[in-house]
């Protein structure tokens, strides 16, 4: 430990955390300490090279990631480091397109769109075209071009390779998405990393701003970036070749999604003179297991090679457990994690249970509910993804952003109106007309012949409705903007009709608004320049959360995939399900 280090480092940690410039590659093995080096370095950075925080761009792989690390550089540095841009590439790429958007043809109120949103908007799409959302499922035809997006396909390009009818579709739909998208003021998961290249393709200047505003680049994860990630980095390191990369190629468990290991394995090449340090010393498991690890590992042939060890010697043994089918191992799993908790081993929090895909937690938790085994299961019903919570935030996208057509589509009848999904197609077919969106149209019902007159009055009842509470919200908190439209809207009384099961989402509802008030007392205010309103900024928050990012408080052993198990540790851990074309997945 010295004056200019707080955190104690090991002799490898050290020489990353101290690296003066340049590119950097640091090859961090699992537990060895990668958080601390990176933080280390920011908190380096600013009190020793004297880098100013606001010219920093740190990219994590989770929003609470990011917000665990503010927190430690904010310990070091005995202050908030305001204006340091650190999130994920997703909230970075939000917080640079706020400032950006109209040179793209967006308005800086664009809504960011969820998968519920975008396969919404491809069924109506589809509709359109007289194909059939039955044989064509708006989630695959959206997953075919997500997929296409990360690979960085054009949809010329996505229909040119086309092999089945179903990705011929999936092109003709990707061609009409993104004007659909531009016409309702919105962008999906994948644009946000797309857009920030278009921008930087037809406006070079914008690029040599950012490249002069940032003087340093941190990427953690580094294995999992996809390729339109990879270019954003290297874009905005390109001058000055400051980019710190970490990540270990031995940890790629993303390419399913678009993440390429490649990036790591010719880094070297992308940038001559890169610094490569390893970090090979884990804090986190026994040597017993690293072991098993690193006899595993060393069958992969492409990867830049490191070997774990630690001091931590002895240790109880992995178990190797061969059962006759899933009820089986989850039957002795049960029974196992009960003996040790009845023996005082290890409490249901210190458990865990990791698998492949969500479907294996069913026999599962079928035995653990058979035993009264507590247990919480992570990756489901996200909180944000609750049809309450979707509804308000809906009624809060349309307050920002009037072009929000599916957010107009969920709430025009929430609570009840009387407006049929046939009058909405009539509705739709006037906007369409009239090239506006349909809040516009539903501001124009009188003149829709075609609509019954307690409709017309509905729709115009709907639009005045909104107007009142745009006036009402103006610049207020997202908790105040949500309390208004609960008062002006009579949701929760909407709710309480339902009964017992209303009363619980009217719960949900003020865990919202509290959750609202909580975040407006953390805002950054340097981070809030030039990205709109408080709300704006809010749903942009929202929109980004992942289940990894939400804090459950639940007891018991946790269950989870691999992927949502990232970062995470547990003294007693299992591997179920690890068979052939399962773990890893044959596909």
């Amino acid at each position: 430990m010295t004056a200019s280090h707080p955190l104690p480092l090991n002799p490898a940690q050290r020489e990353a955390v101290e690296h003066p410039g340049g590119p950097l590659l640091v090859l961090a093995g699992a537990g060895s300490g990668k958080t601390r080096v990176l933080t280390a370095r920011i908190a380096h950075l600013i009190t020793q090279l004297h880098v100013a925080p606001q010219r920093i761009f740190a990219v994590t792989f989770t929003n609470k990631a990011a917000g665990e690390m503010r927190t430690r550089i904010a310990q070091l540095l005995g202050a908030d480091p305001r204006g340091l841009w650190i999130g994920t590439f997703h909230s970075l790429s939000a917080r640079f397109l706020r400032r950006e958007a109209p040179l793209l043809g967006f308005g800086p109120n664009f809504t960011i769109y969820d998968a519920d949103d975008s396969e919404a908007l491809v069924k109506r799409l589809l509709e359109a075209r007289q194909l059939s959302p039955k044989a064509h499922p708006p989630r695959t035809v959206h997953g075919l071009i997500s997929s296409a997006k990360n690979r960085m396909l054009s949809p010329e390009e996505l229909g040119a390779r086309a092999d089945t009818p179903m990705v011929k579709v999936a092109a003709d739909i990707y061609a009409a998405l993104g004007p659909a998208l531009k016409q309702a003021n919105a962008m999906d998961f994948d644009d946000l990393l797309l857009h920030p290249l278009t921008l930087f393709r037809e406006h070079a200047e914008r690029l040599v701003y950012w490249q002069d505003r940032f003087q340093h680049v941190l990427v953690d994860e580094f294995q999992d970036t996809n390729a339109a990630q990879y270019l954003l980095v290297k874009h905005l390191a390109r001058r000055h070749g400051n980019l710190c990369v970490v990540g270990d190629d031995d940890q790629a468990i993303y390419g399913w999604r678009g993440a390429d290991v490649r990036h790591m394995l010719t880094f070297q090449n992308d940038f001559p003179g890169t610094k490569l340090v390893r970090l090979e010393q884990n804090y986190r498991s026994t040597q017993i297991i690293l072991d098993a690890a690193n006899g595993i590992i060393a069958e992969n042939t492409a990867r830049l090679g490191k070997t774990l060890f630690t001091e931590k010697q002895g240790g109880a043994p992995v178990t190797l457990l061969s059962s006759a089918d899933e009820r089986d191992e989850a039957e002795w799993l049960a029974n196992e994690y009960a003996r040790r908790a009845a023996e005082g081993d290890v409490a249901y929090e210190g458990m865990a249970i990791l698998y492949r895909t969500n479907a294996q937690s069913r026999p599962l938790e079928e035995a653990f509910r058979f035993r009264g085994i507590p247990y919480r299961l992570i990756g489901a019903v996200s909180f944000y993804e609750r049809r309450e919570v979707k509804d308000l935030l809906a009624y809060l996208r349309l307050i920002a952003n009037p072009a929000d057509d599916e957010a107009f589509l969920r709430v025009v009848n929430v609570p009840r109106r009387g407006i049929g999904d046939a009058s909405l197609t009539v509705l739709g077919q006037a906007a369409g007309g009239w090239q506006k969106p349909l809040l516009e149209a539903a501001r124009r019902a009188g003149n829709v012949g075609e609509l019954r007159p307690n409709v017309r009055e509905a729709l115009m009842g709907v639009a005045s409705l909104l107007d009142r509470l745009r006036d009402a919200v103006g610049q207020a908190d997202p908790a105040t903007a949500l309390e208004t439209i609960l008062a002006t809207t009579g949701y929760e009384q909407y709710l309480a009709d339902e009964g017992a099961e209303g009363m619980e989402r009217i719960e949900n509802v003020r865990e919202l608004v509290a959750g609202a008030a909580a975040w407006a007392e953390v805002q950054d205010p340097d981070a809030a320049e030039g990205t709109g309103s408080p709300v704006e900024r809010y749903l942009t928050q929202a929109a980004l959360v992942t289940p990894a990012d939400e804090d459950r408080d639940e007891p018991g052993v946790t269950l989870l995939t691999a992927h949502m198990a990232k970062g995470l540790e547990w003294p007693i851990v299992a591997l179920a399900g690890l068979e052939d074309g399962l773990f890893p997945l044959g596909r």
